[in-house]
């Protein structure tokens, strides 16, 4: 698979008579065009649109997925498969991406799962989406909805909106500044490349704890795979999706899934001092049946591409650092070296036992933060969203939400700031 991404700057954003990439790096986009491919006059009884900038006084909450318009130009499929199109492989051919641009979905799902991104302030270091030109999207369902259903509404509603830009601003004649280039041999020849460099595997975790703790691939319920090998490419084009509901910090939205920087990383090092030669897909379970039938499988597909090295990156906490830890002593134990991506739970003190679980086999492990260090967001001059569930949101308590309008809460609530793929802003020194 050669997949060509045809990447657009985009330098800032603003609402318009036409949706539309213009020559300074704006982009420019229709409202009422914007609302209506998010429209779905039966889940929801409102829904608005606003725009947030980089180094703006905005706050935005609570944010359930974040998403980067990309369209494929030519090749087999569109992006997101299985959900806004066909079931088609995709991963191959061309596709347009307006880099910097993100859309925000913004409501009231779970309410104590979803997350904060501030657009200034300290907690701005700590979200990669305070640096996105964002548009945003505000729902409210309609009475009785269940929550997962507005879950649906919400995502589908994301991606068409997404969708709608990328398209228009291709369709509008946009500008293509860099074109990256991402390529892989068939497994068969990618076991014989480079003989003498070390062949390396990556097992993607994806969170599929429960309802609600959703993630998709070509539009199928992850929790519903054994683990699967994927092109990297497919990523690029969206067959991964977030459908979750799990706490902000370390969700994967699918704007990461997109950029997964593990994936990219790899291929940057390929032919150089490693052989990439796959990804593995796997769920996170719980029972533990499943997490060990889904661990033993993805061990044995690593197994059988006879490589040197996995990298095993997690998807939240808690209860799935059992199947990062079984991925990692079974990988081991079959004589694959590994090495695991996840955050910290360590308590505010930075004290207390990082994982649930452990063992003598994890002896190389990245971190991307501790999820309870505190911090205190100064009030904003705009809020989009809700204000009422910040006392109850993951990482928050009763009275987060300051009469002055300030925040304190852990890094926990805010969108990306642990991010176990390492799409977060945090960086640790060697020594």
């Amino acid at each position: 698979m050669k997949l060509e991404l045809q990447k657009a700057k985009v330098k800032n954003i603003a609402w318009g008579d036409k949706t539309a990439l213009l020559a300074d790096g704006t982009l420019q986009i229709n409202k009422e065009e914007f609302i209506a491919a998010a429209a779905d006059s039966e889940h929801f009884k409102t829904l608005d649109a606003d725009l947030a900038r980089p180094g703006e006084s905005v706050r935005v909450c609570p944010v359930k997925d974040v998403i980067e318009p990309r369209y494929k130009t030519e090749g087999s499929g569109q992006v997101f498969p299985g959900m806004l199109s066909d079931v088609e492989t995709v991963g191959s051919g061309k596709t347009f991406v307006l880099e910097g641009a993100a859309v925000l979905t913004c409501g009231r799902i779970v309410g104590f799962q979803e997350g904060i991104i501030d657009m200034q302030g300290p907690g701005a270091d700590y979200t990669p989406f305070s640096k996105t030109m964002n548009a945003v999207l505000v729902f409210e369902p309609v009475e009785g909805l269940e929550a997962h259903e507005y879950e649906k509404a919400c995502r589908m509603a994301g991606f068409r909106a997404a969708f709608y830009i990328a398209e228009a601003a291709w369709k509008a004649g946009a500008h293509v500044d860099t074109t990256e280039t991402y390529e892989l041999p068939c497994f068969a020849e990618a076991m014989k490349a480079y003989p003498e460099l070390p062949k390396v595997a990556y097992i993607y975790m994806l969170q599929t704890q429960g309802l609600l703790h959703d993630t998709y691939v070509y539009g199928v319920d992850a929790k519903k795979i054994i683990p699967s090998l994927i092109h990297p490419n497919e990523t690029m084009d969206g067959a991964i999706v977030s459908g979750n509901c799990v706490s902000a910090c370390d969700k994967n939205s699918t704007y990461v899934h997109l950029n997964n920087p593990v994936i990219r990383n790899l291929y940057d090092r390929h032919g150089k001092d490693i052989n990439f030669v796959g990804v593995i897909i796997t769920n996170e379970n719980v029972t533990l049946a499943d997490k060990k039938r889904s661990s033993s499988y993805a061990v044995k597909l690593a197994t059988m591409l006879g490589v040197d090295g996995v990298i095993v990156s997690e998807e939240g906490f808690g209860n799935p650092d059992a199947d990062l830890i079984m991925n990692c002593t079974k990988a081991e134990k079959a004589g694959i070296k590994t090495v695991l991506v996840t955050d910290e739970y360590a308590g505010r003190d930075g004290a207390s036992q990082s994982l649930a679980d452990s063992a003598p086999e994890a002896t190389a492990v990245v971190t991307a933060g501790n999820a309870n260090m505190m911090i205190v967001l100064p009030p904003m001059e705009k809020f989009i969203g809700f204000t009422d569930y910040v006392n109850i949101i993951a990482g928050g308590f009763d009275g987060s939400l300051r009469p002055d309008g300030s925040i304190e809460v852990e890094l926990q609530a805010i969108t990306g700031a642990t991010c176990e793929l390492g799409f977060n802003p945090i960086s640790a020194k060697t020594w």
